[in-house]
């Protein structure tokens, strides 16, 4: 275990250089810091203390001392230079209220509004209530072991209250986006937490619907600079995690001051427009500059096959990629979602595709989420690209066989059982045609279950079984320590 000494002026020192809510160490790592005993007196005779983290315990002597500002050798930050939270995800936080309607509501603005409204009236039971947005990304990889925070704003009612319950149960860090918090009238419903009604007609078909679909401000228009806290948290991430929705919520140019910063602080960014892109595409002048930003800077984008073409007016889901990828300044992988069909991850050097895993299909909501989890997975333990696809397929799939996301989303005991019995869905006339069209552009690596590794000219088939044998030792300690519910 790895020991390093930290001395603080104060106590209210602690809390300038870390401002997450500095009433406890809880605050300051995601992962439960365990107080393991109190340090005997340093040689000034103020009390010492040890903690761990994630493996790394850290000694804090606390010197009492009426300065509040940093040590004279530097500011704390810089001297402690690690990196604790694995995943940071910014904005798109709300409740979802799930419930069965005999039909979904009508597609009118007007008519609309007034179903929701109606739906508002009264608070439905509890047991309808799910975390939604960005909370399905950040479970699924507490789930997987990652350190994870969610930044964005949560109302203090009891929706607010709820979604912060499910997130500390979780083991996630949440980190308000408000400066300062006295100014927040809670009363006033700009600041409420927001709701996303997904309504189930009788055939399985959902309808989503909340307060942000019926203004042209994004829900939280008041928020307009980054407050220390969250550039602490940012500073402190390993990845950010940016979607489309975040607009609904954040105004384009607080995304994009978000964006810069991690750029400037060395946070790797992951960005997945979805469905927001087409309309952002088109946009206010602000959407459409936010949206190019995202997709030229951030290091990891993600899109499906339809999403892609949208973007870039190319059908075929590798040539989109590439294009994709080209157009990017910090741009080193672009992964294209298939549903059903599987996967793609296009890099500077190579291609890899990976076949989805068959299961049986109760509700697909939270399936992107999950599978973007895992790629963070992947991508901060600098796995092998077909190995990554292999693992963030099967989290997408086991939440599939769920319903609903929030605590819904794929457990790390179900991803295990799903990658042992190895079933994936080899559409090889799919497969065989993409390959034909883009053999010529690099080396495929594609996951197959029916072939032994071999390559045949550009194309290196890898065995399903090897790149399980390769992933479970990665998986089963965390289940092992008991990270993930089962």
């Amino acid at each position: 275990m790895h020991q390093f000494t930290v001395t603080l002026n104060s106590s209210s020192a602690f809390t300038h250089f870390y401002p997450f809510h500095a009433h406890s160490l809880h605050s300051i790592f995601p992962q439960n810091p365990k107080l393991i005993f109190p340090l005997s007196p340093a040689n000034n005779n103020r009390p010492q203390y040890a903690f761990t983290c994630r493996g790394i315990q850290l000694s804090i002597s606390n010197h009492c001392s009426t300065s509040l500002g940093p040590p004279q050798n530097g500011p704390f930050l810089r001297s402690f230079g690690v990196k604790n939270i694995d995943v940071a995800t910014l904005g798109n936080l709300c409740v979802d209220i799930v419930l069965n309607v005999p039909e979904l509501p009508p597609r009118s603005p007007e008519a609309r509004k007034a179903y929701m409204e109606q739906l508002s009236a009264s608070p439905p039971d509890k047991r309808y209530w799910e975390a939604g947005g960005n909370c399905n990304m950040a479970i699924a990889a507490a789930r997987m072991g990652l350190c994870c925070a969610t930044i964005g704003h949560v109302g203090n009612e009891i929706y607010g209250k709820f979604l912060l319950d499910v997130l500390r149960d979780e083991g996630i860090r949440m980190v308000g986006m408000s400066e300062d918090r006295n100014i927040i009238d809670s009363s006033n419903a700009l600041y409420e937490t927001l709701l996303c009604w997904v309504l189930v007609d009788p055939m399985q078909r959902h309808g989503f619907c909340s307060r942000a679909d019926f203004s042209e401000e994004p829900a939280f228009s008041w928020m307009n600079k980054l407050s220390g806290e969250v550039k602490m948290a940012i500073k402190q991430s390993k990845v950010l995690f940016c979607n489309g929705y975040g607009f609904d919520e954040l105004c384009p140019s607080l995304i994009v001051s978000a964006l810069d910063y991690a750029v400037e602080v060395g946070t790797s960014i992951f960005f997945d427009p979805g469905p927001r892109g087409k309309s952002l595409s088109t946009g206010t002048p602000q959407e459409q500059e936010a949206l190019q930003h995202l997709l030229k800077m951030s290091d990891v984008l993600l899109l499906t096959s339809d999403e892609a073409e949208s973007l870039t007016g190319i059908g075929d889901p590798l040539l989109a990629g590439q294009e994709l990828l080209k157009n990017g300044v910090r741009t080193k992988w672009v992964i294209i979602k298939m549903g059903s069909r599987g996967s793609i991850l296009v890099s500077m050097s190579s291609i890899s595709c990976a076949p989805a895993f068959k299961v049986n299909v109760i509700d697909t909501v939270g399936c992107g989420d999950s599978f973007v989890a895992a790629i963070a997975f992947g991508f901060i333990h600098n796995m092998q690209l077909v190995n990554t696809l292999a693992i963030a397929n099967a989290v997408g799939a086991a939440t599939a066989m769920g319903c609903g996301a929030g605590r819904n989303v794929a457990t790390l005991k179900k991803v295990i059982e799903l990658m042992r019995e190895s079933n994936i869905n080899e559409d090889d006339e799919f497969w065989n045609d993409l390959f034909v069209k883009n053999l010529g552009a690099r080396e495929i690596t594609f996951l197959s279950n029916k072939v032994i590794n071999g390559s045949n000219n550009k194309l290196n088939r890898v065995a399903l079984q090897k790149v399980v044998s390769e992933l479970l030792p990665k998986l089963q300690p965390g289940l092992l320590e008991g990270k993930v519910v089962s």
